[in-house]
């Protein structure tokens, strides 16, 4: 155990829960894939809105029009970063990202504390891999003894099924 995670936030409730399948995952992102989505109109909008402040809206209306503006790296960029802020938010205080939450899961370190915005960071980005090699790192836990996909085991995190709680 390093220091980092004597600091580490133990997450509530405790217990020894079992890893979560392939399916509950799938359900989990779904739902948090509609989330993104919504997510990225609203980023996207505010910085067309920008833009539009910055350089007029009939320039770029003539920007958008001639292609100008298809694969803005910067766009992109923002995009991303902001994707990342939206999991290392949720998965660094409480263990569960909105769908996560609905499906009744969590991210957590093997001892139940909440994991780092360095394993977030590296989860993230595993993940993206996962699925951009055909989803060959998620289906990895079909074969996975503690159905960890690839994310999981390069992160050393793990995905565990919490028992509802009342609030």
């Amino acid at each position: 155990m390093t220091s980092a995670d004597n600091d580490a936030q133990v997450l509530r409730p405790q217990g020894d829960f079992p890893a979560v399948g392939l399916g509950r995952r799938m359900a989990a992102i779904s739902y948090d894939a509609l989330l993104c989505v919504a997510l990225m109109m609203v980023t996207t909008f505010l910085y067309k809105l920008v833009w539009m402040g910055v350089v007029g809206e009939a320039r770029l209306r003539q920007l958008s029009e001639s292609g100008a503006l298809d694969a803005d790296p910067l766009l992109s960029s923002i995009l991303l970063i902001t994707l990342f802020g939206f999991f290392a938010h949720f998965w660094t205080h409480a263990g569960q990202t909105l769908g996560m939450q609905v499906w009744g899961i969590r991210v957590q370190n093997a001892n139940g504390t909440a994991i780092s915005l360095w394993q977030a960071l590296l989860r993230f980005v595993v993940a993206i891999a996962s699925w951009l090699c055909i989803g060959l790192g998620f289906f990895w836990s079909l074969y996975d003894t503690q159905k960890r996909c690839w994310h999981d085991l390069y992160s050393e995190t793990q995905l565990v099924r919490v028992p509802r709680t009342n609030k």
